[in-house]
């Protein structure tokens, strides 16, 4: 019996690449480096912000010295205006008020920032619809170690087999099967089917409401 459902967050549950795109290309500009095409930002997110900005350098040919800069620089706008140009994906809040009603609890692990994780799921999600919201944080590894996967599983008393992963990266994926999950690949976030298969996602879907069969047949 399906139990819980874990979320990744930026481009499973919400629409995060404009915004992302915009502040990391607003700290650029700020120490001289010129703006990455939006894109291509689809590519280098998923790992965390730290990660993030060291392709952003690389991409642009930055200095190490610059990306000391960048780095706070793109943390601290992005968290002062966490909402700019963000929202859920359409059907997402639908799709999570029916794993409520069926009785299934619902978190988030992300790579994002924990603060800024925990204030974006806040705004975006009535109370109820969450149960928990995790983001990056010291001392937990992040995705696709699964670390964070086990904590929540343990802070809600289930087994493994009593579990669905959703997320729209290879790293999501990977968590999935680090922590022996069943995993779902959603095609309308950062990444494409190729990279999901390439994966080895148990599922594959193109809108959030095909969530809602597979919930209702799991274990079946």
């Amino acid at each position: 019996m399906l139990k819980l459902c874990i979320f990744d967050m930026d481009g499973t549950l919400v629409d995060t690449i404009s915004s992302i795109a915009y502040f990391a290309n607003r700290a650029l500009n700020m120490y001289g480096l010129p703006s990455i095409e939006e894109s291509h930002y689809k590519i280098m997110v998923g790992n965390g912000a730290r990660i993030l900005c060291e392709r952003m350098i690389e991409h642009v040919g930055g200095s190490k010295e610059q990306f000391e800069k960048v780095f706070p620089e793109y943390n601290q706008s992005y968290d002062a205006d966490f909402l700019y140009l963000t929202k859920a994906y359409d059907g997402c809040v639908e799709m999570l008020g029916t794993l409520k009603e069926m009785g299934v609890k619902t978190a988030i692990l992300s790579n994002k920032p924990d603060v800024t994780a925990k204030k974006v799921s806040d705004a975006l999600f009535e109370e109820g619809l969450i149960d928990v919201c995790y983001g990056a944080r010291d001392g937990i590894a992040l995705k696709p170690d699964p670390a964070g996967v086990f904590e929540i599983l343990k802070e809600f008393g289930v087994e493994k087999d009593e579990v669905l992963y959703i997320g729209d990266t290879a790293t999501d994926i990977k968590t999935a099967k680090n922590a022996s999950l069943t995993s779902i690949g959603v095609l309308w976030g950062f990444r494409d089917r190729a990279e999901l298969e390439g994966a080895g996602a148990d599922h594959i879907i193109s809108h959030p409401s095909e969530i809602i069969p597979i919930a209702k047949n799991f274990n079946k």
